[in-house]
């Protein structure tokens, strides 16, 4: 979701001089973290995964979702996979590849894991491909939603927990055209990969459907703080409906901005959940009051194992899960089901293995799949709502499953 416009692995792996030549683990001697053994049936042992997340920069706060999500699923099993210790190796993504990737290749060469978890940037996820092609390491993707992960630039050795940009965007394209809004919508994205991947989703969904975009605006990722010019362009452009994705700080500011300018009263605001997802729903406050989103989980979904999660999830650290929790709980939760018929701890044996584990049935998002790699999973559309003093992302609507979109 954070990747950085028009860079290729190739390219990005180039970034690193010596660090980027530094030599990966074989294929052998490795794949068992030095404690586990060969093949993973009945053996015990241990699994030794690379958690690499972000601990410091901007991304900090999801990386703290994604390490609860993880540990919790672990306190809830024993700290194992099956008859098998799980022991995790944290290292810190950073913010960009240039940290990112150095951390991906750190727990594969000097801490020896079996398996790699996590990453938000979407560059890094893309930029270690040879790596973990070379090492034959399985990655679990537990945020980055470029496509090209598990689309152009696949390789049998990277699978995602997560979404991909244009899954949730494109849902909101077909939701809002089948809604009878009478207009065009205005839709808003930072100017880089991830805002030009869920513009093309909701575009495509919503043309598909009938609608009309009458205007559409860029702002320079990361660096755009007054948003009075875009919303001036989106009041005047005649539009009855804005579509925007802003994630973090800009997700913030935008959405204040928004309520303050006095958009939200005559042009409903709509987009992509990372819009008012996590921490930064608090820092709306009621300037995210109506917003409407679309995601593949909300802490008020209400199934069993996500009113398990939500209050085992709050009682320990004092605060709703985000999808950044659920994403990394899903990632123990497969790589559970994974090690119960993988033949060994290799990449190759993990991922034949993951492409059996069928439907995911007690995930607190509700039941999905794997296909190609990235989950078909039910998205959802939610409201903005005052519950008894605390906002929450309601929701209204169960708008189905929903692939990686082509």
């Amino acid at each position: 979701m954070t990747e950085h416009p028009a860079i290729t692995r190739r390219r990005l792996l180039g970034l690193f001089g010596a660090a980027a030549a530094l030599p990966v683990l074989s294929a052998c001697g490795s794949s068992v973290g030095g404690a586990s053994g060969g093949a993973t049936t009945g053996g015990g042992g241990t699994v030794k995964v690379g958690l690499v997340v972000p601990q410091s920069g901007v991304y900090a706060a999801l990386g703290t979702d994604m390490t609860r999500g993880w540990e919790l699923w672990l306190e809830q099993n024993g700290g194992r996979f099956g008859d098998r210790t799980v022991e995790t190796v944290i290292a810190d993504e950073g913010e960009t590849p240039q940290t990112g990737v150095p951390a991906v290749q750190k727990v594969l060469q000097s801490d020896a894991v079996d398996v790699v978890v996590g990453l938000v940037n979407s560059a890094t996820a893309l930029g270690v491909g040879d790596l973990l092609t070379e090492s034959k390491k399985l990655l679990i993707v537990t945020n980055a939603g470029a496509a090209d992960v598990t689309g152009k630039a696949r390789t049998p050795y990277i699978w995602r927990t997560s979404f991909t940009n244009a899954q949730v965007s494109s849902a909101m394209g077909t939701y809002l055209a089948q809604s009878g809004l009478q207009g065009g919508v205005y839709a808003i994205a930072p100017d880089y990969v991830a805002g030009t991947e869920v513009i093309a989703g909701f575009t495509a969904a919503f043309v598909a459907g009938g609608g009309t975009v009458v205007g559409e605006a860029k702002p320079a990722f990361g660096k755009t703080t007054d948003y009075q010019p875009f919303l001036t362009a989106i009041q005047q452009s005649g539009a009855k409906a804005t579509f925007c994705f802003f994630s973090g700080a800009e997700a913030i500011t935008f959405v204040r901005q928004y309520t303050e300018f006095g958009l939200a009263t005559t042009i409903p605001l709509f987009g992509s959940g990372f819009l008012t997802e996590g921490s930064v729903l608090p820092q709306q406050a009621e300037t995210a009051l109506g917003v409407q989103t679309t995601l593949h989980y909300s802490d008020q979904l209400d199934n069993p194992a996500n009113a398990a999660f939500v209050e085992a999830y709050t009682a320990k650290h004092g605060e709703s899960p985000s999808c950044f929790s659920v994403q990394s709980f899903d990632a123990a939760n497969v790589l559970n089901r994974a090690l119960g018929t993988a033949t060994a701890l290799d990449g190759d044996s993990l991922a034949t293995a993951l492409g059996g584990v069928g439907t995911i049935d007690d995930s607190p998002r509700g039941p999905w799949t794997f296909d190609g790699q990235s989950p078909r999973q039910n998205m959802y559309l939610r409201k903005v709502e005052d519950a008894s003093g605390t906002l929450v992302n309601a929701v209204l609507a169960d708008l189905g499953p929903q692939s990686q979109s082509a």
